[in-house]
């Protein structure tokens, strides 16, 4: 395979997963004397910065932006019992002598399973306490080995291969290093997404800390108003520390990437074959692909990933993508875990500034994807001499809901597509000339959208950016209902005021 090929797929393997923000700004806290109480009550579990393992645990975040943030200390708890008591000292609840204090004068911190998001102040803060999970990591099968039972702080490429053996898998993350927590309360994107829905469709059971510091089980039979909002609303109710998921049977699974030409006759073939793929009479719900236009060095580049969950090779469903003319192609027949390490071999082990944008909309016609492309092609070329520069712009499915979570979509839709529009570069300087140029081509992809009538509002959290209002997105109805279970079990909100990073529930 040529050069060419290889650095292509390098960039593939890189940007299909990426989920990127802007900035936000840092909350200025010193804990000392939380992270003290800490050490004391719980001794081995906090480190200051001066420790190798505080230096570990904030060198291994993906992204720069969280990098750069630097906590007071870093708690690093083994099981739920120990978050509870650290949820406890944080609130002051009069257990180890402290008097009761508000969120408002609650030490700041910040709560981390895998580390992969890349907005700043998401899994990190400045000043304040990072809660590390990654040491609740557990993997438990019940009996019949239809549930899996996985630590709150789990890695899904570390779940993986535990379950090959098996014959199973369960809807994760589809590269390595995503975490279990984020990817899981924000929706979740999987090969079987198309037939079993989102991968927090498929959640049984949530071990959750409460504000209160109480550990309570939620299921569709207790505390079902928690667990329904756990289902796309993210950080806004409790740390959970374990998750209850369905497991899949799962032997051979076909896929990869295959490589283009980037000429106006393919984009023209890809917007066809990816219009026609989308319709619902020719629906499998096997299949989950994507169509991937890069820019990198001032080239463009375009490919697919193909995936097929069922053990067919070259299955019938992508015959109008692999029979336009390629460079080459990864695809062959694997295990869901191998698949998993084969997608992600070449991406780099951490990412520099970077922004993405996401939105959806119901399919549509091809000329409108080849106007999609055209406008992103070109507004993003002024941009190809800022150093590192990296752009891809991603064309998908949406996985298809089953209509248990709380993102507030049409159960059973097969018509709905997800567009991302990730940039990655090197300097802050260059903040000001690439973030509002990749805003400005993604209001003009949403103004033609619209204009075609097939605009959805929806933005999926784990795609979004932090300026994005994703829990609006999810519609009037069930935002008020995740606010009423927000004051229900946080009615000093905690997890509103004293976690800051990511989406919440009240701007």
């Amino acid at each position: 395979m040529s050069r060419f090929c290889l650095n292509f797929l390098r960039l593939v393997a890189f940007l299909h997963v990426v989920a990127i923000a802007a900035g936000q700004q840092r909350q200025e806290q010193q804990p000392t004397n939380i992270c003290q109480q800490a050490a004391s009550r719980l001794p081995g579990r906090i480190s200051y910065p001066a420790d190798p393992v505080y230096q570990s645990s904030r060198e291994s975040y993906y992204s720069g932006f969280e990098r750069a943030l630097a906590p007071g200390c870093i708690f690093r708890p083994t099981n739920s019992a120990e978050v509870s008591q650290f949820i406890k000292l944080v609130t002051g609840d009069g257990q180890y002598g402290n008097a009761s204090r508000s969120p408002n004068r609650s030490p700041k911190f910040a709560v981390r399973g895998g580390g992969h998001t890349l907005f700043s102040g998401a899994a990190n803060i400045d000043g304040g306490v990072t809660i590390d999970l990654r040491e609740i990591k557990s993997l438990a099968l019940s009996q019949d080995r239809k549930v899996a039972s996985i630590g709150g702080g789990a890695v899904w490429s570390d779940i993986y291969p535990q379950l090959v053996p098996y014959n199973l898998t369960v809807m994760g993350g589809r590269v390595p290093g995503v975490g279990v927590g984020g990817f899981a309360t924000g929706g979740g994107v999987h090969f079987l997404n198309q037939r079993h829905g989102w991968s927090c469709d498929n959640i049984y059971g949530y071990e959750v800390v409460l504000a209160s510091g109480e550990i309570v089980y939620a299921t569709a039979n207790s505390y079902q108003d928690l667990w329904l909002s756990l289902k796309g609303g993210s950080n806004n109710f409790g740390i959970v520390t374990r998750f209850d998921v369905a497991t899949f049977p799962q032997g051979l699974m076909w896929g990869g990437i295959i490589l283009f030409n980037y000429t106006k006759s393919v984009l023209d073939a890809q917007a066809r074959a990816f219009s026609n793929f989308m319709n619902p009479k020719n629906f499998d719900s096997a299949a989950d692909m994507g169509i991937i236009l890069g820019f990198r060095n001032n080239t463009f580049s375009v490919a697919n990933s193909l995936f097929y969950v069922d053990p067919v090779a070259n299955p019938k469903t992508y015959q109008s993508f692999t029979s336009i003319p390629s460079l080459g192609n990864t695809l062959a027949l694997t295990d869901a875990s191998n698949m998993v390490v084969q997608f992600g071999k070449n991406l780099p082990p951490t990412i520099p500034r970077s922004i993405q944008l996401v939105y959806s909309f119901k399919n549509t016609d091809a000329a409108i994807y080849t106007k999609l492309i055209q406008q992103w092609e070109t507004d993003i070329k002024p941009l190809g001499n800022v150093p590192g520069m990296i752009c891809q712009f991603l064309i998908q499915p949406q996985p298809v809901s089953n209509g248990t979570n709380s993102l507030g979509l049409k159960a059973g839709e097969t018509d709905v597509v997800m567009a991302i529009v990730t940039a990655a570069y090197n300097n802050a300087a260059d903040d000001a000339a690439v973030q509002p140029r990749v805003q400005a081509i993604v209001d003009k992809h949403e103004r033609l959208l619209r204009k075609q009538r097939v605009y959805i509002p929806f933005k999926y959290l784990n795609y979004a950016d932090i300026t994005q209002d994703v829990i609006g997105s999810y519609g009037e109805q069930i935002q008020k209902h995740l606010r009423a279970v927000s004051k229900k079990y946080d009615p000093q909100g905690l997890f509103q005021r004293s976690v800051p990073g990511g989406f919440k529930l009240w701007k």
